[in-house]
């Protein structure tokens, strides 16, 4: 493999250490050379699209003499699973990439084995964060605040539950709902962000709750969804992947609003668009583009865990001129508040991750205070 070396530290995030390391240093004379290991596939509309599109970006940007990428998309069915440590260790014993990225809590074990049985080559690691107690020392991880742009959307759709002048809610009721893929503490991080943020706005707030189990059976989802707002739900929100597009279809059957999830799905839907006020995005994409370039300058610290909030750029709602359309403007005021006091430190939001992690029976209790009667 390439050579490379690792210097400064990163700023103006979270960081949690496994301690100072070498690993190799990018040879500049050569272009960068990355694989993207998708454990789904590409057209999910969300979260895989985002990272493929990051580095599509970024090979734009610095053309391909400097930066070169390669997808493999290894599917996310219980029957694909087999091969998704086979194809990781394929790419490890191909040697020329200078940095394999994966992501979420399922390839945990498989990037645990590669990182200690491949210590030269590097990896970058998102969206769940790596046991760093084993090993990982060729491993940069980075993690979303998604509870902070969750918090806007129950915020949000707290105040769009009641109010009388949208003609997809019914403002005698106050629930709304949430579609996750699986409840894994990624998850919960969203899930405690938008009810928090409803909570905040009104106490009486009831959520309905479901999860897929998994991130790709869309037909499932929208099952799940209709029963939501066949039952009152006004507005959803979907973090379920692939999924999560069975809740957007969901709610333009049943005329009413589902705010997107991982890239703005209510661009990449357009037929679709009435029925999605907004999306919460983590910008996987824009986090690799700025791992990447901050390791071909040597200044990308592995060994290393990351949180990326709003503060950072890790996170956004979609506020475009479409949001502005269906959003109220007293409601776009007040989101916008809640999120200047986030990123001023004056408000903070609870999670799910991380050394302030709420504990599994204050969880609990979040969640029970706003079931459904």
């Amino acid at each position: 493999m390439k050579k490379r070396v690792l210097s400064t530290a990163m700023a103006a995030a979270m960081v949690v250490s496994a301690g100072a390391v070498t690993v190799p240093v990018y040879a500049k004379d050569e272009p960068y050379k990355a694989a993207l290991l998708i454990n789904g596939t590409l057209g999910d509309k969300s979260f895989y699209d985002s990272a493929n599109e990051g580095l599509t970006k970024l090979q734009e940007e610095l053309g391909e003499d400097k930066f070169t990428f390669k997808v493999e998309q290894m599917g996310a069915t219980s029957a694909d699973e087999a091969k998704w440590e086979p194809t990781l260790y394929d790419y490890c014993d191909d040697g020329s990439y200078d940095v394999i990225i994966v992501g979420t809590f399922q390839m945990m074990d498989a990037l645990t084995n590669a990182s200690a049985d491949y210590p030269d080559q590097k990896f970058i690691y998102f969206d769940e964060a790596f046991n760093f107690e084993d090993g990982g020392e060729n491993i940069y991880n980075v993690m979303y605040k998604q509870n902070e742009v969750s918090y806007l959307v129950g915020a949000a759709a707290a105040m769009m539950t009641t109010d009388e002048t949208l003609d997809k809610v019914d403002p005698s009721n106050k629930i709304i709902g949430f579609l996750g893929g699986m409840d894994n503490s990624v998850i919960d991080d969203f899930l405690i962000g938008y009810i928090q943020g409803a909570k905040d706005i009104d106490e009486e707030i009831q959520v309905a709750m479901a999860y897929v189990g998994n991130f790709y059976d869309s037909a499932a989802a929208k099952d799940m969804a209709l029963t939501q707002y066949q039952n009152g739900a006004d507005v959803g929100f979907n973090v379920a992947g692939s999924a999560g597009l069975g809740q957007i279809e969901a709610a333009v059957e049943a005329d009413r609003y589902a705010f997107g999830v991982d890239s703005d799905q209510a661009a990449k839907l357009p037929d679709y668009a009435a029925n999605i006020p907004s999306s919460a995005i983590k910008n996987v994409g824009n986090s690799l583009i700025r791992a990447i370039k901050m390791d071909m300058e040597g200044e990308l610290e592995y060994g290393q865990l990351e949180y990326l909030g709003f503060a950072e750029g890790g996170v956004e709602l979609v506020e475009d001129d479409h949001y502005k359309e269906v959003v109220p403007e007293e409601i776009r005021n007040k989101v916008e508040e809640l999120k200047n006091q986030i990123i001023n430190g004056e408000l903070e939001v609870p999670t799910a991750l991380g050394e302030n992690a709420m504990s599994e029976d204050e969880i609990q209790a979040l969640y029970d205070s706003v079931k459904v009667k």
